[in-house]
């Protein structure tokens, strides 16, 4: 677990850029005709990015937070690359890039939620 703690800056730098992202991809939605895939990949990323902030702040209180917010930040740069290569490509980012991405993202909500049954002992 400690490797994964010197991933935490890269947490909080993902976490800025899908935000921005996720801004980018509503206005790209609104103004560039076709919202299926542009309007999808900007709601996962705005969904995700504060989580991904509290998940940084949030690590002294549960163990999980980091693992939890290093999956849900893959999961969902996977999910919106794909629907992302859809809009602009007219291809997938890989075969069951979507599917991929989106199981990641569910399981780093697990991950969430198994922190409440690793608290950290000096919380």
């Amino acid at each position: 677990m400690e490797r994964l703690h010197k991933l935490r800056p890269l947490i909080l730098f993902v976490s800025g850029l899908m935000g921005a992202a996720g801004v980018a991809l509503a206005a790209a939605a609104r103004h560039g005709g076709d919202t299926t895939f542009l309007g999808s990949a900007s709601t996962m990323c705005l969904a995700h990015a504060p989580v991904l902030l509290g998940l940084y702040i949030g690590h002294r209180y549960f163990r999980t937070a980091t693992l939890a917010a290093l999956v849900l930040g893959l999961g969902t740069i996977i999910f919106a690359g794909d629907l992302l290569a859809r809009h602009y490509l007219g291809d997938r980012l890989f075969p069951m890039a979507a599917p991929l991405g989106g199981t990641g993202m569910m399981l780093g909500w697990l991950v969430v939620a198994a922190g409440a049954f690793f608290v950290q002992k000096n919380s």
